[in-house]
Order: structure tokens, then sequence, then C-alpha cells
């Protein structure tokens, strides 16, 4: 059985994918900022040390082995040019503390469990997923520099991954949405107006977070290993590249 662990899983992208690998027969351990549920431990990545305790809590529940993460944790907040000093640096890094300093200690973490578990001979190397963004490549709205750059940086940070740890089996694998129907992402929607968001999408519609979990648990427990490397987008059509 696999053994996952998803960060920003209660509600979304994060729990659609959760759905879906529990019905693929794997055994998830969940995150959220709160507590949940019993599958699902609560830490807050604003905290340095959060990241670093959830992987410890996550390894202990599942006993010792961790065969792939999930980096889906995400922040979308606007932080307008004009915000106080004060108010637009903290904005930029919260964001950045939970869209990409994070998943970076956690995909450490993940690195160093299957390197250990390889050295023991009890191991084959393992996977990292990441929910990345079209923003990582097209760019955000004025009031979301902190964003774009985040996910930049998450993609920058998949290829290096990708690229250093292939021969050791350790595979990495990022998505890159562009605007999908999800809470998180709901005010942005609301303030675009239909009209004016849809006009950009030539699909004709946002993306579902069903639609993302299909990729998501694709990368995670089927794609072939010459995958690695790759940024998938999904998109709608709206940034080809």
């Amino acid at each position: 059985m696999t053994n996952i662990l998803v960060t920003g899983s209660s509600r979304g992208i994060g729990l659609a994918i959760a759905e879906q690998l529990v019905a693929r027969d794997c055994t998830v351990i969940g995150h959220a900022t709160r507590p949940v549920d019993e599958r699902t431990i609560a830490a807050d990545f604003t905290d340095p040390p959060a990241a670093q305790i959830l992987w410890q809590n996550a390894l202990d529940r599942l006993d010792g082995r961790i065969d792939v993460l999930i980096n889906n944790a995400g922040m979308f907040e606007q932080s307008p040019l004009h915000a106080s000093d004060i108010e637009w640096l903290d904005r930029w890094e919260d964001t950045m503390r939970i869209n990409l300093t994070s998943a970076a200690q956690l995909s450490r973490f993940a690195v160093q469990h299957w390197q250990k578990r390889a050295e023991g001979g009890d191991g084959n190397g393992g996977r990292i997923v990441h929910i990345a963004s079209r923003a990582a490549y097209r760019g955000d709205s004025p009031a979301h520099w902190h964003y774009a750059a985040a996910k930049g940086g998450m993609v920058a940070m998949h290829k290096t991954i990708a690229r250093s740890y292939a021969a050791e089996n350790i595979l990495s694998f990022a998505i890159a949405p562009g605007y999908t129907d999800t809470s998180m992402a709901g005010d942005y929607l609301i303030s675009r107006g239909d009209d004016g968001l849809l006009a950009d999408i030539p699909l004709g519609r946002v993306a579902e977070p069903e639609e993302i979990a299909d990729i998501a648990v694709f990368c995670a427990l089927d794609a072939p290993a010459s995958m690695t490397g790759a940024v998938i987008d999904a998109n709608g059509a709206s940034y080809v590249r």
C-alpha cells in the first residue's frame, strides 16, 4: 500500500486529491492549518518549525514510511501595491512561507527520507507532486506579485529536484493550473466577473478541483519515470507555451 502525505487537504484541490487517492487504496495523511479530523495533521506553515513537525508526525502515523509527498498547501490573498510597507512585506513573507518555503522543507525531508531508506536496503525512491500555477510562467495580477513569485520558485525547485535525484528514482512532477473553482480563489474569481474571466479561457470555463486531482493522482501513482521534471499545464488553453 502506498503511503502519501498531502498538504492543504481540507478543501479544494487538496481535498479532491486526498479523496481520489483513498479511492485508489492509498493510505493518506492530510494537512490543514487547523484540526479537521483524525486523518489530518494541523500545522500552520507561517510558523517556521511547522513543516518539520508535520513531516515527523506524518512519519509516525505511517509507520515510518512515506512514499509520495504532494505539495498542495497554498495562500492566495491580495497585497495591493499601495498597502502600507509593513502590510505588503508581511503578506509577501507569509505567502512565501506557505506556498514555497514549507514545500521546500518538506521536499528536503522527503529526499533525505528516501535516500536513508535506500542506504538501508529498504526503499526504492519516491515521488513528489507540486501544485504550482500558471502564474509561475504568465505572472498574475498587480496585487499578486508574491503569489506569482512563490509559484515560479516552486517550479524552479521542482526542476532542480528532478534533475538532481532522478538517478536515485526520486521523481518530481509539477502541475500548473489556471483558474480553478476553489474557495481559495473564490474572491478573486468573483472580482474578475464571469464575462471578463471566461473571455481569457478558450475552453469557456474554469477548471474543477477534480480535474487537477486527476492529474496529481496520475503523477503520484501512474506516471512513467521518464516524465520526471515535467510541468503539466491545466488552464483551459488560457496560457500555452
